[in-house]
């Protein structure tokens, strides 16, 4: 990916950091206390962890000419098998373990649904987006189940200097660079996205790397929903990880991975993560009113998406290219 995808992305997210400050001086500041870093720019990144860590996933997978909705669901299944298992006298690590071991099962489900039966993603795991809130709240039985769990409560809310939720996002995405740029494991991801067909017939097991990245999706998410109950020590089926599939999809988006399939950029992920939570608080700190929230996203979510487009940027530069000669004009040409 080239440089001046992320141009754009940038700008934005200093743009929106500078609209912060004008608003609230102190926004920069940053202060040490028992040892824990506190500011807003820490709440930035803490409250975007879990945005962050689905869209590392989710960029896998969109490379692989995929998409995943449900992730928001498992994320809610997470925090409800977490978090009803604690209440009913069990303990952290195992609740952890036993969320995360049925997040990866929906993983397989979904790999299953695309990579064996063929079933268009955004199909497949629309089923999962939809069964999975109604799972979760079985789970919880409609409540919202809270829990008083100090080791729990580390997962989200602990600090080791900086938050720890921002120290696995940190740690899951330095760990997927490195394996899949020092490996031939990304070119493999990124010609299963470019022609699926071709790269089997080429010797690529490309049912198997979509399968894998559909599990690490889930995974990513329930490691996501984790966090988020962690923060708040309670289960909300409702509520938990709703919608965070659209931010998640937004951030991959706005770093500049095509839909399409192919290429992709994590630290373009890592970028629209920020520009995703930054721009969240940026309308809570200028004051939006709540009903014109969304709209107010989405008008700075299209304009950056429009201007990282090729013919809007030569537009905005002046610059033109030339039409591409037809075959006839090059045979007059070499006459």
């Amino acid at each position: 990916m080239s440089r001046g995808r992320l141009l754009w992305p940038l700008i934005a997210l200093a743009g929106l950091i500078v609209l912060n400050v004008v608003f609230t001086p102190s926004f920069l500041e940053l202060r040490v206390q028992d040892g824990h870093l506190y500011g807003s720019l820490v709440d930035i990144l803490r409250n975007g962890a879990p945005t962050l860590l689905i869209a590392v996933g989710m960029t896998l997978v969109i490379a692989t000419r995929g998409i995943d909705l449900s992730v928001g669901a498992v994320a809610a299944i997470a925090g409800a098998i977490g978090c009803t298992w604690i209440a009913d006298g069990g303990d952290a690590p195992t609740a952890v373990l036993l969320a995360l071991s049925v997040c990866v099962l929906l993983g397989l489900w979904n790999g299953f649904l695309v990579s064996v039966l063929g079933i268009q993603p955004i199909i497949a795991t629309l089923v999962l987006m939809t069964a999975g809130r109604g799972v979760a709240m079985l789970l919880t039985e409609g409540q919202i189940v809270t829990i008083r769990n100090p080791a729990f409560r580390q997962i989200g809310a602990g600090f080791l200097v900086l938050p720890i939720a921002i120290l696995i996002s940190l740690a899951v995405l330095l760990a997927v660079a490195l394996l899949t740029r020092r490996t031939a494991l990304g070119m493999l991801i990124e010609a299963v996205g470019v022609n699926p067909e071709a790269s089997r017939l080429a010797g690529v097991r490309s049912r198997t790397i979509t399968w894998t990245v559909y599990v690490f999706a889930a995974l990513c998410a329930g490691v996501a929903g984790l966090m988020i109950s962690s923060n708040v020590s309670a289960a909300d089926a409702n509520n938990a990880g709703l919608w965070i599939e659209m931010d998640a999809i937004l951030a991959v988006v706005i770093g500049g991975t095509s839909l399409a399939g192919g290429r992709y950029s994590l630290t373009g992920t890592l970028v629209g993560a920020l520009v995703i939570q930054t721009l969240t608080t940026t309308v809570y700190t200028i004051g939006v009113p709540t009903n014109t929230t969304l709209l107010f996203k989405a008008v700075v979510v299209i304009t950056v998406c429009l201007l990282q487009s090729p013919r809007v940027a030569r537009a905005v530069s002046g610059r033109r290219t030339a039409p591409a000669p037809t075959p006839r004009s090059q045979k007059v040409a070499a006459g």
